[in-house]
């Protein structure tokens, strides 16, 4: 059995063009590694997990949780004299209680000699005596100053709403006449021109005879042959390469 010789294929030279802008990369400018040489990186931070407890169970050095007073200086504290509120202290058996200037009352001290000032008392309502019969003053009382017929008063004129009279009423009509909705109105048609009129009637029945005729969506104009040698036919082929060189069969001389 021979060999199989392999078909090479021709390169076509119109997709020899080279790569497009895309296939040109330039360096990154975010990170160290590969960063172009020609921009200036920002500074960087790395992110660590938290340490273990045990690692702060040997840190001995103070961090800034530690509060430290600022009248502490290097010559030694530097502030001013400062007390402290405390209790007050328990007083010694064999002292003397003498009482403090606050429990003395000098105002409550009467001096017969001297004027006393006012003092009222606050006590209870006392009862009315049984031997009063004066009435109080809220059991007087003004007469009412509202209506036509007020004592040594002059009163406004007053009015009463009440219902229609059938007789004797302004309403009541002795002549019998008719009123202004009694005449008709004649039509305007009769000495002036009808104007046009409409009626809504419902549609009109289709005849039961129908005529056979085609619609516009029956007639097929690209079917007739008759102006020309046949119909026009169209054929669903596949799709050559783009760089086939095309067949000239004619050549002009």
């Amino acid at each position: 059995m021979g060999e199989q010789v392999e078909r090479k294929t021709s390169m076509i030279a119109a997709k020899e063009t080279g790569p497009g802008p895309g296939r040109y990369n330039l360096p990154p400018t975010v990170g160290f590694v590969g960063h172009d040489y020609t921009k200036y990186s920002s500074p960087a931070y790395s992110f660590h997990g938290q340490r273990s407890h045990s690692a702060y169970l040997n840190d001995s050095s103070p961090g800034p949780r530690y509060y430290v007073d600022p009248c502490l200086t290097r010559f030694g504290r530097s502030a001013g004299p400062a007390y402290s509120m405390l209790a007050r202290g328990r007083t010694a058996d064999n002292k003397e209680v003498v009482p403090g200037p606050g429990v003395y009352r000098p105002e409550k001290c009467v001096i017969p000699t001297h004027r006393k000032q006012p003092s009222y008392s606050m006590g209870a309502r006392t009862r009315y005596r049984s031997l009063d019969q004066v009435p109080a003053p809220n059991t007087y009382y003004l007469p009412p100053v509202l209506g036509p017929r007020v004592l040594g008063k002059v009163s406004a004129p007053a009015f009463s709403v009440s219902g229609r009279p059938h007789r004797g009423g302004h309403s009541e009509d002795l002549a019998h006449t008719p009123g202004p909705a009694h005449y008709n109105q004649t039509d305007h048609t009769c000495y002036m021109r009808k104007g046009p009129a409409y009626s809504m009637l419902g549609r009109h029945q289709v005849p039961k005879a129908q005529l056979a005729t085609p619609g516009p969506g029956a007639h097929s104009p690209q079917k007739v042959t008759s102006h020309m040698s046949r119909a026009p036919a169209f054929s669903m082929g596949i799709r050559h390469s783009d760089y086939t060189t095309p067949l000239i069969t004619e050549v002009p001389n």
